[in-house]
């Protein structure tokens, strides 16, 4: 460990998702690393070395990694580098919603002192830092950033449930006010990352390359989206055209159709844009459109199961569906903007029971387990391909007494399932 790393303190203020790798790695580099939360409960846990969501890595590295942490504020006046990694979400119509950032520094503020290096990690739209961040915590410090506290932007990237790519080894970007902060906050990412760290001209343009990765996600997501959509009138299995596609060695980008996109960062990040530049005065028609099509993934495929369930005779309403799956993502925990709940209002709104299970989210789950969720259901809904659900084979459907299922993460086989008799249905396929 060099001294001068154990000298350095980094404080991470929000200890979720985003925050807990981050503390952890920074005190795996050689930093005294201390967190941050207003959750009395997360604190708990972390003091018990317990990780507040499912994560196997995070629940091994806690255990072999030094750390504080703590709800008191005051104790970030000790620390030589602070990091905000709290969620900025957006509200029901999808503006914005700052609160928790704006919170978060209003927090920090009376604590920063001459010296040190504020980095922001959230998400936020162009304008942010500039706007809003730095002008609250000058206000509330009485500190001038730039001068006499410095401030920079390096937005997270990270991909929970990802074995390949993670905190330490994914490139990063970094933006700021003015070159000693921007030369600051690339010194201490090139500390702790072996992934290129690329400096950007300011602040704004750091913000917009995260809003850009994950639009262009989303945009390519709601294109193959759309094609499943009209492939599902038309015969034509999406799947194997997209992969006939991927063929091609340039100029195509596999992406994969769905029930809908989830997490924190897709459906979410594209409003960030589009709001902030209808502020400035220009309207964003293709990122609209995107987020109009994925939005309605989930309709389309509860309506799929209600058509289903027509066809086998039996009348919708009051009928028992199984949805398989509430977070976003297979393996994990994280129920961030899942499609699948949606999907379960829009069976509710048709009249049906919906049983509801997940394993990695059994407190939001209405199903005590898999059998209980499956018995007695006219069809299956897959919303969330956890490695539990991908294992099951036509067997256990039909055991079951059912032969209808909504495949909405297209990961069973097609062949295999239509080969034993089951009514089986992905998206676009």
């Amino acid at each position: 460990m060099s001294t001068e790393k154990s000298n350095k303190t980094v404080a991470v203020v929000g200890l979720g998702y985003v925050g807990l790798p981050l503390l952890l790695l920074a005190s795996r580099s050689g930093y005294k690393a201390v967190g941050f939360d207003i959750d009395t409960r997360k604190i708990d846990l972390l003091k018990q070395k317990k990780s507040p969501f499912v994560d196997n890595f995070i629940e091994k590295e806690l255990k072999e990694t030094s750390f504080d942490v703590t709800g008191d504020f005051s104790q970030i006046n000790s620390a030589d580098i602070v990091i905000l990694c709290v969620p900025t979400p957006v509200y029901e119509n999808h503006m914005p919603n700052l609160e928790p950032l704006e919170g978060a520094c209003r927090s920090i503020a009376p604590f920063i002192k001459s010296g040190q290096l504020v980095i922001l990690e959230s998400t936020v739209n162009p304008g942010v830092s500039d706007e809003i961040v730095i002008p609250l915590l000058e206000k509330e410090s009485g500190l001038k950033g730039g001068k006499d506290f410095y401030f920079a932007h390096c937005p997270e990237r990270i991909n929970p449930g990802d074995a390949e790519w993670n905190i330490k080894n994914i490139n990063r970007v970094v933006g700021s006010i003015e070159p000693i902060g921007l030369e600051m906050a690339c010194s201490f990412y090139r500390s702790i990352i072996s992934g290129e760290i690329k400096p950007m001209g300011s602040l704004k343009e750091a913000e917009a390359v995260k809003i850009v990765e994950n639009s262009f996600r989303d945009v390519n997501i709601a294109f193959v989206n759309e094609l499943a959509m009209s492939f599902s009138h038309l015969g034509i299995d999406v799947l194997r055209v997209i992969e006939g596609a991927a063929t091609k060695p340039f100029a195509f980008m596999a992406h994969f159709p769905g029930c809908g996109v989830g997490g924190h960062c897709i459906p979410v990040d594209p409003y960030y844009l589009i709001q902030y530049a209808e502020k400035n005065g220009f309207s964003h028609r293709f990122l609209a459109l995107a987020r109009d099509i994925n939005n309605g993934m989930p309709k389309f495929t509860a309506n799929r199961a209600v058509e289903a369930i027509k066809r086998k005779g039996i009348d919708p309403f009051g009928a028992k569906v199984a949805v398989l799956g509430l977070s976003y993502k297979a393996d994990i925990d994280d129920c961030r903007e899942s499609p699948a709940f949606q999907i379960i209002k829009e069976l509710e709104k048709d009249g049906l029971k919906v049983s509801a299970f997940d394993p990695f989210v059994p407190e939001r789950s209405t199903a005590s387990s898999l059998d209980d969720a499956v018995d007695g259901s006219a069809a299956i809904v897959l919303a969330t391909a956890h490695t539990q659900f991908r294992g099951l084979k036509p067997s256990y459907f039909l055991d079951k007494g059912v032969d209808v299922l909504i495949d909405g993460r297209n990961c069973f086989s097609k062949e295999e399932f239509l080969a034993a008799g089951i009514k089986y249905e992905g998206v676009g396929r």
